[in-house]
């Protein structure tokens, strides 16, 4: 399954009436400026030609022809042809979209699981392209490019102190797989500069961000989407957690996560259920005859019990497995309702390099519902998020909107409902402190701040392994006040934060993006972790005897 939100042509859906009136009112005009007296004449010959070389053409292609042969200014041909693809695909549902070509290949890339480059993860300190880390494996790592370095030069282009945009940085590292880019880094122990030959290669896009143990028998996997690559991943993680680990229990991270591929999730799935032949989900179209999708019964390791995370962002892909979990009774969903994206996409290649995404059809859960939301009303659609923070449903359960009152029943007899996402078995309601104003403004600072920080005191993760780091370190009060320095020296000019929780949780950030700069994300996951409350509520209702009763309630 795919997802991708086409906003523009929603947002000139109304362009598509307007069009085709065109098309009749320029038919009038045309033959009255051919009749008139007080305009520029057209021969016969003219309009011969015309009709002649739109013979076979569709309407619209006819009319872009007249437009452009004919029309008193210069118009923009693509702008119009976008405008109109637009208007006409703001008439089907929000998931279908046009997919200009320049933006095609970033999206592939999102969803294959990778991408051509040097692979380095970096960040714009002080105006100069600075690397965080050479990801492990990489073709930067293989020529000894290290974190800290700054790039001074690409190719003989100087680069430092341009502002570059991050768009900019990717079009000067990025390129076909086995091409060569040149670049010039400054090191903070060297006085001149190094020069690297880079050559470049496939980078993965990881899908799984990570997995970890929570405590002694959980396990934890966070999956940020489900593209090319994430079954593979979900099932090396679970090795790991399994074997190594000797996970019992699983707690599965869906917030925040829009989809992808629908196999993907039936994979997983798979992984899940020992039984053989279960139905997961299907789905069916107009056109597009009813497909199932089953356990293939095959799971490589056990799995004791299972809670899903999800959350208001979780779409597409993800409720198809929160979906399947729950009308199986398999686990546990735990959360706040899904986003409601029970739509399906095919994608289509388009002679200009472009591609159409189109909905072909929608997926059922194994109780039969379709959990798509209402898309009649572009805004209600656009605003929907939104609303359900005003209207309280982001904080208290009973303020959850059931837009299909049909009853569904899971294996054991549960109901559940269909037609607005996937409704959790135990709620938690959003911190809405998260959303504080002065909260967000000065954390922006810490990715930069970290990455300094780490350079004046080098050797901290010598000191601490993980474990201890998580228990132990904490920000000192001298820290905070050199981070809310750095903040107002960065640009920061609001008043700075007295609020007590304010400023515990600025340093609670402060220390999960250190351990990530020192651990990896295991740093951050397990720092942040800690406090996470759904986190929290998900690791007590697993150790109740019967996790799935308790947090239903039953």
């Amino acid at each position: 399954m795919i997802n991708q939100d086409n906003n523009l042509g929603r947002k000139v859906a109304i362009w598509l009436p307007l069009l085709l009136a065109g098309v009749l009112v320029l038919g009038m005009v045309i033959g009255l400026r051919v009749q008139g007296t007080n305009v520029a004449p057209s021969s016969d010959a003219d309009l011969a030609d015309l009709q002649r070389a739109t013979t076979g053409q569709g309407r619209i292609e006819e009319l872009l022809r007249y437009i452009d042969a004919k029309y008193v200014d210069g118009t923009d041909k693509e702008a119009l042809v976008r405008k109109a693809i637009g208007a006409i695909l703001g008439e089907l549902d929000p998931h279908s979209n046009y997919i200009p070509a320049e933006d095609l290949i970033a999206i592939n890339e999102q969803l294959e699981g990778n991408f051509d480059g040097i692979g380095v993860e970096f960040m714009m300190l002080d105006d100069t392209i600075t690397v965080v880390t050479p990801l492990a494996g990489g073709p930067s790592e293989a020529v000894g490019i290290q974190a800290g370095d700054k790039i001074v030069m690409i190719e003989d282009s100087i680069v430092a102190g341009k502002k570059l945009s991050t768009p900019d940085i990717f079009s000067l590292l990025r390129g076909e797989k086995g091409t060569e880019v040149d670049i010039s880094i400054r090191r903070i122990d060297q006085d001149k500069l190094l020069k690297f030959t880079i050559t470049r290669d496939k980078i993965p896009v990881h899908s799984v961000d990570v997995a970890m143990m929570l405590d002694e028998k959980t396990g934890f996997i966070k999956v940020n989407r489900f593209s090319a690559t994430t079954y593979d991943e979900f099932v090396q993680a679970l090795e790991k957690l399994v074997e190594k680990d000797q996970m019992k229990d699983l707690i599965i991270d869906l917030r925040h996560n829009p989809g992808g591929y629908l196999t993907q999730a039936t994979n997983i799935l798979s992984q899940l259920f020992p039984e053989k032949g279960l139905l997961l989900v299907y789905t069916e179209g107009r056109t597009a005859k009813r497909a199932e999708y089953r356990t293939n019964g095959r799971p490589f390791f056990p799995v004791g019990e299972v809670v899903v995370l999800i959350d208001e962002s979780s779409a597409s892909a993800s409720e198809i497995l929160a979906g399947a979990v729950q009308d199986h009774d398999r686990g546990v969903i735990v959360g706040r309702r899904s986003f409601g994206k029970g739509l399906v996409q095919e994608q289509y290649p388009l002679r200009d390099g472009a591609a159409l995404r189109l909905t072909v059809a929608r997926y059922y859960t194994p109780s039969a519902r379709c959990i798509q939301k209402d898309y009649s009303s572009e805004e209600a659609y656009d605003h929907d998020v939104e609303d359900r923070f005003t209207q309280g449903e982001l904080s208290e359960v009973d303020k959850i909107e059931i837009a299909d009152t049909t009853r569904y029943f899971t294996s054991n007899g549960h109901v559940v409902y269909g037609g607005g996402g996937i409704t959790p078995d135990l709620f938690v309601p959003l911190d809405t402190f998260e959303l504080r104003e002065d909260y967000l403004r000065w954390r922006q600072y810490a990715a930069g701040f970290v990455f300094r920080f780490t350079e004046q005191n080098p050797g901290l993760d010598k000191q601490y392994d993980l474990t201890q780091f998580a228990r132990s370190y904490a920000i000192s009060a001298d820290t905070y006040q050199a981070y809310l320095a750095y903040a107002k020296a960065q640009g920061e000019a609001t008043a700075v934060p007295t609020n007590p929780r304010v400023q515990s949780e600025l340093k609670r950030f402060l220390k999960a993006r250190l351990a990530r700069q020192l651990y990896g994300d295991d740093g951050f996951f397990k720092v942040w972790n800690e406090k996470d409350e759904m986190i929290i509520e998900a690791l007590r209702v697993l150790r109740a005897s019967n996790p799935l009763a308790a947090a239903r309630k039953e």
